[in-house]
C-alpha cells in the first residue's frame, strides 16, 4: 500500500476512536440524570408496602405508628379495592392513597384476546400532597374509609383525630371515558394553615406494551399536555435516554399516551406553573413502552367552601370518541381531549380533519372489511386530487410537444460558453407558448398534504386496530407473514409484503415520471441528480417502512397503482402532434391580439427571462472589469 492508503485506514482509526469516545461521554453525560430520576422515583414510592418497577419490587419498613398523630386512624388497615364500572370502563379504587389501581375497557382486546388492561397496582403511582401545620398528609401512605354510593360512585374518606376529614368522592359519568374526583377538607380549618391554596401532585405511571410491534408502538408512545393558552397539544418526546421538561405556563391537561390509549389527568382549575414532566424509555422485552412522571400543582380550598376538582379520561384514543367526552369537562371550557392525537403539521391536520377523518367514518358506516374501506378512501382521494394530476401531466406534455425547437435551440448553441444565450432562447421558446417549466410544479405540491395526511392517520386510526386484510392480521402493525428468528440490520426478523409492493410501485411510478419530465435547459446535472434521488428513496422507503402500519404500506401501495394505471391512460390517451398543433394555433391566433393570449406560464416565464437578462448583464459587467 502505498502512503495515502495507509494515511486513508489512519483516519479512519482516528474516526472510529471519536465515535467510541464520543459515545461512552454521551452515556457518562447521562448517567447523573438517570440516577437522579431514579432517585425521584424512590422517593416518590417511599412508604409504600411493594410497587413494582422494571422487574424489581421495592420494599420499604415503616416507623410504629404515633397513636397521637393526628392522622394515627388512617395509619393502619387492610389494603382494599372498589370496583367501579359503567360497561366501558372498569376501574379500581384503592383504599390506600384513595387512588385509581386498575383500569380495564370493554371491547378492546389486547394481544391474548381478553378485554385490555391499562394498569394495575403495580404500574400506578398517584399521590396528593397537603402542607399541613404541623403534620403533611400524603395521600399514598394512608388507608381510607370506604363509603360506596352505588356502581358508579365512590368516597373515600380520610378520618382524623379530631381534625375533621377530607373527602375524595370518584364518579364515573354514564356512557363516558370519565372519571370526576372532587377533593374536599370538612372541618380541617385547625389543620391547615389558612393561607395553603395550593395541593401537590405526583404521578408515576408505566405504560404497557399493548400491540405487536414493539419499536412502532414506542414511537406514537407520548407524554403529552396541553398549555391552557394553546389550542392544541405538545408533545414531549422521550427516546432511548431520561428526559425531563420544566412547563413555565399553566396546563389544562396531561396525557400518558400509548399508540391506541391514553390516560389524562385534567385539572379544572389548570395545574399551576412549572410542572415537572419526566419520561424515559424501555427497552424491547420488559412488557413496557415508556415510563412518566409528573410533579405539579393545583387549587385547593382548606377551608372545604370550593371542592379541588379533577377529571382522568382513560379510554381509547378514537378522535370522535375524545371530542364527545371533552364536552364533559366540569367547568365547561374547551379542553379538546382530541389534540392528543397528533394529525401532523397544521395544513396535513386540517385535510385530516376535514377530509379524511369525515370520510372515514361515512364509509365506515358501510360495515366493510377496513382494506375495502382504505381501498375505497384511496380511490375517493385520487379523484378529488385528478384535476391537479392532470394540469401537471399537460404541463409536461405540452413540454415535450415543444421539444423539437428546444432541439434546434441546443444545435445552435453547442458550446459551454453559450449556455445563457442557450437558456434564453429556450426560455423565450417556452414564452412564447404560453408554457411554463414550473407549470406542474404547484399541482404535485397540492397533492403532497393529502399523502402526508394518510401518514399521520393511518398509525393513529384505532378503528384499524386488530383488523385483518388478506394476510395482513392487524393494519395498524406490520404484516409479517415472512418471518425469521434471527435479527438482520436494518431490516429486523420479517419482512412486510406490502412494504415491498409500495416500494415496487413506488419504482415504476418513478420510471414513468422521468420519462415524462422535459428538463429544462441548463437543468441537466440538476435533472441527473434527481434522477439518482428518485430512484434511492424506494430502497430507503424499504428501510423504513418494514415496521411501519401495513394499512399505510397498503394505501401508499394502492395509491401507487392508481398513479400508474393513471398515467398510462394519460400517456396513451394524448397526442404530442395535436398539443404542439393546438400550441401553434394558439400563438397564431394571439400573435395579432395579445389580449387573447393565454397567460398559464407567460407571466412566470417572463419574469424568468428578466431574471436571466439581469445575471447576463451581472456576467458582462464582471468581464468588463
Amino acid at each position: 500500500m502505498d502512503k495515502r492508503s495507509y494515511l486513508g485506514i489512519l483516519l479512519i482509526g482516528v474516526a472510529m476512536a471519536f465515535v467510541v469516545l464520543w459515545s461512552g461521554r454521551a452515556e457518562k453525560k447521562n448517567a447523573p440524570a438517570r440516577q437522579q430520576y431514579e432517585q425521584a422515583l424512590d422517593s416518590a414510592r417511599a412508604a409504600q408496602d411493594s410497587l413494582k418497577y422494571e422487574d424489581v419490587t421495592v420494599t420499604v419498613t415503616t416507623a410504629e405508628p404515633d397513636s397521637l398523630s393526628p392522622l394515627f386512624p388512617a395509619l393502619n388497615g387492610e389494603e382494599q379495592q372498589y370496583t367501579l364500572d359503567n360497561g366501558l370502563v372498569k376501574i379500581g379504587i384503592s383504599n390506600k392513597g384513595a387512588v385509581p389501581c386498575f383500569a380495564q375497557l370493554s371491547g378492546y382486546l389486547d394481544q391474548q384476546g381478553g378485554n385490555i388492561i391499562l394498569f394495575d397496582r403495580n404500574e400506578i403511582s398517584l399521590n396528593f400532597k397537603f402542607d399541613g401545620k404541623n403534620q403533611n398528609i400524603q395521600s399514598k401512605n394512608l388507608y381510607f374509609e370506604t363509603i360506596p354510593a352505588g356502581n358508579s360512585s365512590v368516597v373515600m374518606r380520610l378520618n382524623t383525630n379530631g381534625y375533621g376529614y377530607m373527602d375524595f368522592k370518584y364518579t364515573l359519568q354514564p356512557d363516558s371515558y370519565m372519571l370526576n374526583l372532587d377533593i374536599k377538607a370538612c372541618g380541617m380549618d385547625n389543620f391547615f394553615s389558612s393561607d395553603l391554596n395550593a395541593l401537590a401532585v405526583d404521578w408515576i405511571q408505566n405504560l404497557r406494551q399493548q400491540e405487536k410491534g414493539f419499536d412502532f408502538e414506542q414511537r406514537y408512545t407520548t407524554l403529552t399536555y396541553k398549555r391552557a393558552d394553546k389550542a392544541k397539544g405538545k408533545v414531549m418526546n422521550v427516546t432511548k435516554s431520561t428526559r425531563k421538561v420544566t412547563v413555565e405556563e399553566p396546563i389544562d391537561w396531561i396525557a400518558y399516551k400509548n399508540q391506541f390509549f391514553s390516560c389524562i389527568m385534567i385539572a379544572s382549575q389548570t395545574y399551576s406553573e412549572n410542572t415537572a414532566l419526566t419520561g424515559m424509555a424501555y427497552e424491547k422485552g420488559k412488557g413496557y413502552m415508556k415510563k412518566f412522571m409528573t410533579k405539579t400543582h393545583a387549587q385547593f380550598d382548606p377551608s372545604g367552601s370550593e371542592p379541588t376538582q379533577f377529571q382522568f379520561y382513560i379510554g381509547p384514543n378514537d378522535y370522535k370518541i375524545l371530542k364527545q367526552n371533552s364536552k364533559l369537562a366540569n367547568d365547561g371550557k374547551k379542553i379538546r381531549l382530541n389534540r392528543v392525537i397528533d394529525l401532523g403539521w397544521p395544513i396535513v391536520r386540517e385535510v385530516n380533519r376535514f377530509l379524511i377523518i369525515p370520510l372515514f367514518n361515512l364509509l365506515s358506516k358501510w360495515n366493510l372489511n377496513m382494506g375495502l374501506v382504505i381501498l375505497l378512501m384511496t380511490l375517493i382521494v385520487k379523484v378529488l386530487v385528478f384535476p391537479a394530476q392532470f394540469k401537471s401531466y399537460m404541463s409536461s406534455a405540452k413540454m415535450r410537444a415543444l421539444k423539437p425547437y428546444v432541439d434546434e435551440v441546443n444545435a445552435k448553441y453547442p458550446k459551454q460558453e453559450d449556455a445563457m444565450k442557450k437558456q434564453q432562447e429556450t426560455m423565450a421558446v417556452y414564452s412564447k407558448y404560453g408554457v411554463s417549466p414550473m407549470g406542474g410544479c404547484l399541482p404535485s405540491l397540492i397533492q403532497m398534504p393529502v399523502w402526508m395526511a394518510f401518514f399521520f392517520f393511518v398509525p393513529n386510526a384505532i378503528e384499524l386496530r386488530q383488523q385483518s386484510f388478506l394476510w395482513a392480521t392487524d393494519l395498524t402493525g406490520f404484516d409479517d407473514i415472512l418471518s425469521w428468528n434471527a435479527n438482520i440490520p436494518l431490516i429486523g426478523n420479517h419482512l412486510s409484503i406490502f412494504c415491498v409492493l409500495f416500494c415496487v410501485t413506488n419504482i415504476i411510478n418513478t420510471i414513468y415520471s422521468m420519462q415524462q419530465q422535459q428538463q429544462a435547459p441548463g437543468q441537466e446535472d440538476t435533472m441527473k441528480a434527481m434522477k439518482w434521488m428518485m430512484y434511492l428513496m424506494p430502497i430507503i422507503f424499504f428501510f423504513s417502512f418494514n415496521n411501519y402500519s401495513s394499512g399505510l404500506c397498503y394505501y401508499y401501495f394502492i395509491s401507487g397503482l392508481v398513479s400508474i394505471v393513471t398515467m398510462i391512460y394519460l400517456r396513451r390517451s394524448t397526442d404530442e402532434k395535436k398539443i404542439l398543433a393546438k400550441l401553434e394555433a394558439d400563438y397564431e391566433a394571439s400573435r395579432n391580439d395579445p389580449t387573447k393570449r393565454k397567460q398559464g406560464g407567460s407571466n412566470m416565464m417572463a419574469r424568468l427571462e428578466a431574471l436571466q437578462k439581469e445575471q447576463e448583464r451581472l456576467q458582462q459587467q464582471q468581464k468588463n472589469r
